[in-house]
């Protein structure tokens, strides 16, 4: 049986600060809690949790995944624009010319993400977050399809992307050249085995699929990672 999306883990220097700076752009609930540090909930344009948690790793490069966030007109790009300024983002140049019809921004600490403009096709029918693009190999994106039993709705030039069968955000990979990393991935997976799965049978699975365990040590999580060294967790019962 296939591992579930549970959410989505994002480190951070300073978790409240950037939870309240996403809860405000997705215009989202938060959740503090004790256990899983803050919550922002999903919603019906965001189709699962994301979890901010308190990181003193360094930013040293762009992430190897970002946000799309899309738009329905131009004038509701221009107002998540505006609102991602006012909220303390910035504008960001990654080399993508005058004439680039998406908006490149930074978020409080530097995370790179992307307002897309209206009409673009790839993100049709999506949510407001319309893709988690990654920089990964085609083959990371074989494995994330059969780690979630997701389908391939993308396949073409080494580029991949699936998209739960409920629909939603798509999780993309660029293919060829993938930049390396530069350390400990900011945003990640978090994975729960299927309703009624072993922990221990689902390992083996994900493994036998190309995971690799790390020797970290976590509490009420197993650290991997994927074919391409990306950080991913499956969450234990507590």
């Amino acid at each position: 049986m296939p591992s579930e999306l549970f959410g989505l883990g994002f480190d951070a220097k300073d978790p409240v600060r950037l939870a309240r700076f996403w809860g405000g752009v997705l215009q989202r609930e938060l959740v503090d809690s004790p256990e899983d540090g803050i919550v922002l909930l999903p919603g019906d344009d965001v189709a699962f949790p994301i979890r901010f948690t308190q990181s003193d790793e360094l930013k040293t490069g762009p992430n190897q995944m970002h946000f799309d966030l899309t738009s329905q007109s131009l004038e509701d790009q221009q107002e998540t624009v505006a609102r991602v300024l006012e909220l303390g983002g910035r504008h960001l140049d990654i080399g993508q010319g005058p004439d680039a019809k998406h908006v490149v921004l930074a978020d409080p600490e530097d995370n790179e993400f992307c307002v897309i403009e209206p009409g673009n096709n790839f993100l049709a029918d999506t949510a407001f977050i319309g893709a988690l693009a990654g920089d990964g190999t085609q083959a990371v994106g074989y494995f994330w399809a059969k780690a979630l039993d997701w389908p391939l709705v993308w396949d073409q030039d080494e580029e991949t992307a699936i998209q739960s069968p409920r629909g939603g955000t798509k999780l993309t990979w660029g293919g060829p050249p993938v930049s390396p990393k530069t350390g400990k991935n900011r945003l990640y997976f978090d994975l729960t085995p299927a309703a009624g799965a072993d922990v221990q049978t689902e390992l083996d699975r994900l493994l036998t699929l190309g995971a690799t365990r790390t020797d970290a040590e976590e509490t009420h999580r197993i650290a991997l990672t994927d074919p391409d060294g990306n950080e991913f967790y499956v969450l234990t019962p507590r």
